[in-house]
């Protein structure tokens, strides 16, 4: 594997980039910026106009992107490194400030752009009626702005800053109804756990420079064989840590159902194409030093299939549509990590990242569409029968459910069966299990989908007196077709149109392994699993009355699932509470022991003094009284003395 090395920056007010065209790409983060500051600083006089101009700041940043994209493949190296300027100059921390535009963060800027281009159109007539409408829509660019300079930057501690104003922005989105203790114990969720995550990314950060003397991707990934294999594993781990935080995967996996609380376009926006694909896009993009290490591969590999069973189990007991469609990512990412850990498959997580973008983008945009037809109810057993009264609604909730499932030609389709036979292509046991599990898992994602579509659209209408489904407007379900239309013919554009594979070979690597099993087995063995989800559910929801409440005795597993399959019962237990009793110790320490120790010194020559003061009393008397006493000691102590 080749990967292009930028040159070393040039001196300062001059550009390594190859055309005047990139010569603006800090245009990309700068117009959605701007657009938040505006919104953010201008107050309540942007309240009318504030949510347009957000909007034409994002399509700007996506129309510059495809602009930019163009002069991209007109250059030899298809690589174009901007200096800005000299970022932390201090001895021998020298970090620059610069933006990296490769076929990897060109791939990434587009879909930011673009998917998010559509949840704020989208969002103009879901959040239509909040009087708070300006405030979400500058989080929104702001959102945006953070997550490109989180791709854009030429330097992992770019990255980081860009990692966490996607963070700081996540955490305004959904606590953005904070009136709402659900919302607010949520973000707060959110927060704490990405904070797990943000410490290992920084430790790795740290030991980049101590090991490299340098935290830029060139000077990185230049020196990676030169690593020891102990200290290439350990930078893997911690790099994996950061990933498993920012993208929802185990152990750090529970604050993403959570993140529901929010407004569904923020839902579309994090769980679609942006915020949880950040730890894909970092570990793809730090190749070089999986290279070096399997053990750290291994390690991806493992979690990615850990959290894809676990997001598909929980997916099929959850009855809030929105939740069901979180552990989906859950499950969805889990796949990207499994693919990633592959050498030379990172194209293939890639891939999927992109058809996941739109389906899951649309999937959500339809869940919200029901929501805003059902009175902002999330429970499916109280839905049945919407498909005759949102028939657009249904008809692109339809293509992403046939995309997410795999069902051919559907986008889903060509990235997941890659991402299996890739698995099972590592050979061994490691592959044969990894491969099972996938199968496995892409039967459950049928179930819970079917499950999803049957008692929402189907059946009987199990809606309550307060509700009167309506179709949503133009401006809602403009988006999810457009984004319905990229989960039905992305999957095949990319693999045999544009051939993202050979796009991305100069960061990811080439995939070229003798297949296990012949792809078309792969295929014929998942849909066989897939048909056997969809029939399981069928029988389950569409021959059988769905009550309106869920039913009590039900199997153990069904119940775990119902729990979260007890992960925040035993973070609770392992992590925060022995945090509160520490917090509560260390408290105690500081009020009783140093804060005792000092005010305890204070009140001693406080009250000596007090007690001193009352011998100045202004009586001849009284001094004349102890200057005899003190004389009389004196004699006293003399006579004792000459006896001794």
């Amino acid at each position: 594997m080749s990967l292009p090395l930028a040159t070393e920056a040039p001196p300062a007010g001059q550009y390594a980039a190859a055309t005047g065209t990139l010569d603006l790409l800090w245009l990309l983060i700068a117009l959605p910026l701007l657009g938040a500051a505006i919104l953010l600083l201008g107050g309540r006089r942007t309240n009318s106009w504030g949510p347009y101009l957000a909007i034409g700041a994002c399509a700007a940043s996506f129309l510059y992107a495809v602009v930019a994209l163009f002069a991209l493949i007109g250059l030899e190296d298809r690589t174009a490194d901007l200096f800005l300027y000299s970022w932390v100059p201090v001895a021998e921390l020298q970090v620059d400030f610069g933006l990296l535009f490769d076929p990897l963060s060109a791939t990434f800027t587009l879909l930011i752009t673009g998917v998010g281009l559509l949840i704020h159109i989208y969002s103009l007539g879901y959040m239509d009626h909040d009087p708070r409408r300006r405030l979400f829509f500058a989080y929104l660019n702001l959102f945006v702005a953070a997550m490109l300079i989180l791709v854009l930057s030429d330097s992992f501690l770019g990255l980081f800053l860009g990692w966490e104003g996607v963070g700081l922005a996540s955490y305004l989105l959904i606590s953005f109804w904070f009136y709402k203790p659900d919302a607010a114990t949520a973000a707060k969720k959110a927060f704490i756990a990405n904070r797990v995550g943000d410490v290992g990314l920084l430790i790795a950060i740290f030991l980049m420079f101590a090991a490299l003397g340098t935290t830029s991707f060139a000077g990185v990934f230049s020196q990676a064989e030169l690593l020891t294999a102990g200290t290439a594993t350990v930078l893997g781990l911690l790099l994996l840590l950061g990933a498993c935080g920012k993208s929802g995967q185990f152990p750090l996996h529970t604050w993403l159902p959570d993140a529901m609380e929010g407004p569904t376009p923020v839902s579309a926006l994090i769980h679609a194409a942006t915020m949880v694909t950040a730890g894909v896009y970092l570990i793809a993009r730090a190749t070089p030093i999986y290279d070096v290490t399997d053990t750290a591969r291994l390690v991806v590999g493992v979690i990615g299939v850990i959290t894809i069973l676990i997001g598909a189990i929980i997916g099929c007991a959850y009855d809030d549509i929105k939740k069901v469609l979180a552990y989906s990512t859950v499950s969805q990412i889990g796949y990207m990590f499994l693919a990633v850990s592959i050498p030379g498959a990172g194209a293939i997580a890639i891939l999927h990242l992109l058809t996941h973008g739109f389906f899951k983008a649309c999937l959500f945009l339809s869940a919200g569409s029901v929501m805003h037809g059902m009175n902002d109810q999330v429970d499916m057993r109280r839905f049945g029968g919407l498909r005759t009264v949102m028939p657009v609604t249904f008809g692109c909730m339809l293509v992403g459910y046939l995309a997410i499932i795999g069902a051919p030609p559907f986008a889903g389709f060509f990235s997941k069966d890659l991402v299996i036979e890739a698995a099972f292509d590592q050979g061994g046991v490691r592959g044969w299990v990894m491969g099972s599990v996938a199968v496995l898992a892409a039967g459950l994602t049928a179930f819970y989908m079917t499950r999803l579509m049957l008692m929402t659209f189907f059946g009987q209408k199990r809606w309550t007196d307060d509700v009167h489904p309506h179709e949503s407007p133009a401006v809602m379900t403009g988006p999810m077709v457009l984004l319905a239309i990229g989960s039905v013919v992305s999957g095949f554009v990319l693999l045999h149109v544009v051939d993202i594979e050979a796009w991305l070979e100069p960061v990811t690597g080439t995939h070229e392994v003798e297949h296990v099993l012949a792809p078309i087995v792969v295929s014929l063995l998942t849909l066989v699993v897939v048909a056997a989800g969809v029939f399981v559910a069928y029988t389950k929801y569409a021959k059988q009355a769905v009550p309106t409440t869920a039913p009590v005795a039900v199997s153990p597993l069904t119940v775990a699932a119902r729990r979260n399959l007890y992960f925040d019962a035993l973070n609770e237990g392992v992590l925060m509470r022995p945090g509160q009793y520490l917090t509560r110790a260390l408290v105690f320490v500081d009020n009783r022991g140093i804060d005792g120790a000092v005010n305890s010194l204070a009140a001693g020559v406080g009250g000596g003094s007090g007690r001193l003061r009352r011998i100045q009393n202004g009586f001849v008397r009284s001094y004349a009284l102890s200057m005899f006493g003190g004389a009389a000691l004196v004699v006293a102590a003399m006579l004792v003395v000459r006896v001794a």
